[in-house]
């Protein structure tokens, strides 16, 4: 195995840039910069649960630049100082994501279980939904005939367009009405226990394997999924494509210490609960079979989704195929919210056989994809 180090694939400038002072200045400019960015949301956001999070996460990061500062301070006169050091850095990532994450989606949750309507995102409403209905009818998905049934304003959030899996996050809800039972709680829950073992994972590789070890990569990376708006704010607000995400890492952290079939059960897992993990699954997929462990990481990247979809399919599968196809490919008897003007929306909304042609440029484009990575694999 290569003993190239991470450090030497990067830019030379991004290196520079991130061990600079130990990483002190790099951690005030991210803290400094969320901290602006959650001062925007709150004030100017036309979303009410973003400017929720960001009253309080402003305060959080503000909190976490201070700290960044006065460690640096403390360096510059004693560099060796365990005030500055590594262990203190988590420390501070820890305090941040607490702060930042934590401390605003309890609090959204507790006002949402005393009555507060504009605590909470649609896709968490949908998803506790799901979780009932996965409860009382073994699937969560309603069919076409009970979404037109609906009133009009209503039919939208009818619509499940997630995997199974999605709906397990909504069964706490189903089951008791409390703060702690809101499905971001256990969204944040999943997301950490995953990256802990994610981190675990690389800093305690096989014995056969032993790559080098990055501590400070490994804290970049944790604050880069946990604590920075673009994390922070959808756990706190929304969740739901956080613990995705988590398990996307935790396979790719598999994959890293040679372990193809952890990585497929850990990318399955993901593709059990939302699409956005299958293109990951399928680029560890070409990683396995360049490595003659296509099928290890396969089985478990394939066979957990596909497990997953076995009862809603059984259970009622028109109602399946109106929710996770027909509505995301905007086929749906509503239109996905999710539309948007690139270049796939303005064929398929535009062009003769506009529909035809973008699913032909889609498949087309995932071809040269697969072919390219099975020429260069990760």
């Amino acid at each position: 195995m290569s003993t190239t180090t991470p450090t030497n694939l990067r830019p030379r400038w991004w290196h520079h840039l991130d061990s600079a002072a130990g990483g002190l200045p790099l951690d005030l400019g991210l803290y400094t910069a969320s901290a602006a960015f959650a001062a925007i949301t709150a004030a100017t956001s036309t979303l009410t649960p973003h400017r929720a999070w960001g009253a309080i996460a402003a305060l959080g990061y503000l909190a976490a630049a201070i700290i960044a500062t006065g460690q640096l301070i403390t360096r510059h006169r004693r560099p060796t100082t365990p005030l500055a050091g590594l262990p203190a850095r988590w420390l501070v990532t820890a305090l941040t994501f607490t702060t930042a994450v934590l401390l605003p989606l309890v609090t959204q949750s507790v006002q949402r279980a005393a009555g507060r309507t504009d605590r909470a995102q649609e896709e968490v409403l949908v998803i506790e939904e799901s979780g009932r209905r996965l409860l009382d009818t073994g699937t969560p998905y309603l069919g076409p005939d009970a979404i037109a049934a609906l009133p009009p304003d209503h039919q939208l959030l009818g619509y499940t367009p997630y995997q199974p899996a999605m709906a397990l996050f909504g069964l706490p809800r189903a089951l008791t009405d409390t703060w702690w039972t809101d499905a971001r709680i256990w969204f944040a829950i999943g997301t950490v226990l995953v990256l802990l073992l994610a981190i675990h994972t690389l800093r305690h590789p096989p014995a056969t394997t032993r790559p080098p070890r990055h501590d400070a990569l490994l804290l970049r990376a944790a604050q880069a999924a946990t604590v920075l708006p673009v994390c922070a704010l959808t756990l706190a607000t929304g969740g739901d494509d956080l613990p995705v995400l988590a398990l996307c890492l935790l396979a790719l952290a598999y994959a890293a210490t040679a372990r193809p079939g952890r990585a497929g059960i850990a990318v399955g897992l993901a593709g059990a609960l939302k699409l956005l993990a299958w293109p990951v699954a399928a680029v560890l997929i070409i990683w396995g079979i360049t490595r003659r462990t296509g099928l290890r990481v396969a089985a478990g990247a394939l066979g957990l989704p596909a497990a997953a979809l076995l009862p809603a399919l059984l259970v009622d599968g028109e109602a399946l195929v109106e929710n996770v196809l027909r509505f995301p490919l905007g086929l749906g008897l509503v239109s996905s919210p999710a539309q948007s003007p690139f270049p796939g929306h303005l064929i398929a909304s535009t062009l003769p056989g506009g529909r035809a042609i973008a699913a032909a440029l889609l498949i087309g484009t995932g071809v040269a994809i697969a072919v390219r990575l099975a020429r260069h694999p990760p």
